[in-house]
């Protein structure tokens, strides 16, 4: 007897920043029903999960506000899984640093603190290998692409999972700096996985949605 596989809608940010390769990505693994850009409180309530994808922090918070969903956006990270990636991984942080002056709104539920830019500008990007050993394996790396990539400075809870580390020092930078964390149903990447053909970690992402669903 053959039963249907669980299924779930998955929902990209897509006010600002690299969405549509995130929805690429999502569009190609068999448990997702449907990737849905979200740009409404009506799109926000209508999926299982989010992915924030990297673009500009400040103007994304910016855009939220004016489209009267931060407010939605931040009842929603708290109760249904949700994703960040560069960016996104500054919005769903409780606390960040070197935001331009005046500060910017977050989203907050993350029990970490961020660096804005950490390594420099566009110019100072870089790619390099990262080991995940809890969700990859010991020896299955993963290709990230940092781009004006923020920093895990402070983890603020012992519930907080530190999925990688850089495993060498780069710019200015000491070893072992942490770039991927998850806490419950929240996850946060300082670098681009959507500008891989890599797929892995969207994959994770929507076993973890999966689970929290049952």
């Amino acid at each position: 007897m053959v039963t249907d596989q669980p299924t779930i809608i998955v929902g990209v940010l897509a006010l600002q920043g690299a969405f549509i390769e995130h929805i690429h990505m999502l569009q190609n693994i068999p448990s997702v029903k449907q990737v849905l850009a979200v740009r409404t409180e009506e799109q926000l309530n209508s999926v299982d999960c989010l992915v924030i994808p990297g673009g500009e922090s400040t103007a994304m918070a910016l855009i939220a506000e004016r489209c009267n969903l931060l407010e939605p956006l931040r009842t929603f990270v708290r109760n249904k899984p949700t994703w960040g990636t560069c960016a996104g991984m500054i919005m769903l942080a409780d606390e960040a640093t070197g935001a331009k002056k005046g500060g910017q709104q977050l989203l907050g539920g993350l029990s970490i603190c961020v660096n804005r830019n950490q390594f420099g500008t566009q110019k100072d990007s870089f790619e390099t290998m990262l080991h995940f050993p809890t969700i990859l394996g010991e020896n299955q790396p993963f290709h990230a692409v940092f781009i004006r990539a923020p920093i895990i400075t402070a983890v603020k809870s012992d519930d907080v999972e530190i999925l990688s580390r850089l495993e060498s020092k780069v710019g200015q930078t000491d070893a072992e700096t942490i770039v991927a964390v998850r806490q419950g149903h929240l996850m946060a990447t300082a670098f681009h996985p959507e500008l891989t053909r890599d797929n892995r970690l969207h994959q994770y992402f929507v076993h973890l949605a999966l689970q929290h669903k049952k």
